[in-house]
């Protein structure tokens, strides 16, 4: 796909919609105790851009201040996780791939956090695997 390609996506409801005018430049799978209880989800999968690559066309994300950096957006109507957002990277905006359209647009390349990783949850694929974060190539 190119820089040129959108991405679309929203929350459950549909009160809550947005674009991308590109493919995202990291995607992982973030294994932290705050996503999988923000999520409800043992793992959740990120994908991250510029954040004049993202437009909401429908609705506003609330925020929740899940740390002193870390904001977490959901939808005020029906709950769904949508955004992570480190008030340190303004430039970035991060996004749940489940929320896409058709999530298998967007593939990871990466865990982080495998040391929380539920003990029961294996993993066969051949993306690389940090214990903690990875500042590098994400910011989830």
């Amino acid at each position: 796909m190119t820089d040129k390609t959108q991405l679309q996506g929203g929350c459950l409801c549909g009160a809550i919609r947005y674009q991308t005018s590109a493919m995202p430049f990291a995607a992982d799978h973030c294994h932290c105790r705050q996503c999988q209880k923000h999520t409800g989800a043992v793992v959740a999968s990120w994908m991250d851009f510029k954040t004049e690559q993202v437009s909401w066309t429908k609705g506003t994300v609330n925020e929740y201040p899940s740390s002193e950096y870390v904001r977490r957006g959901f939808c005020p109507d029906c709950g769904s996780t949508l955004t992570y957002r480190d008030t340190r990277h303004p430039d970035y905006t991060t996004m749940t791939i489940a929320t896409l359209d058709k999530p298998s647009q967007v593939q990871p390349t990466y865990h982080i956090h495998t040391d929380s990783q539920v003990s029961w949850l294996v993993i066969d694929d051949d993306c690389k695997r940090f214990p903690q974060g990875c500042t590098e190539e994400s910011n989830s």
